[in-house]
């Protein structure tokens, strides 16, 4: 079943209500015959009320379906993707990013 992403501007601050997020690059990585698209970003917690800090993490929508095919209301361009399930291959996945961005937060959207 295919799902849309709305690829966000990158290096782009979003605040939120415990400080800010930004997504600072899209990846495409080939694995087992079809394309998975991973984002990565940062995200900086300095208005909690319980401390600060930091972590860099990275998104996983899934397999790309269709590549920027469309934009929505707000002109961002959205792509379809088929979610990862299966918990092994999220597991693959996760560690060719881990390998390949020194990120140990990954999530897999559901």
């Amino acid at each position: 079943m295919s799902r849309y992403f709305i690829h966000q501007p990158l290096n782009s601050e979003i605040t939120s209500i415990g400080g800010h997020y930004l997504f600072t690059k899209e990846v495409r990585i080939p694995y087992s015959n079809r394309d998975i698209l991973y984002v990565t970003g940062c995200a900086v917690f300095d208005t909690t009320c319980c401390g600060a800090g930091g972590c860099a993490f990275a998104n996983v929508p899934g397999y790309i379906i269709g590549w920027k095919e469309k934009n929505d209301s707000n002109d961002l361009l959205v792509s379809a993707v088929e979610h990862v399930t299966d918990i092994k291959i999220q597991n693959a996945i996760r560690e060719i990013i881990r390998k390949n961005e020194g990120i140990t937060q990954v999530n897999f959207y559901e």
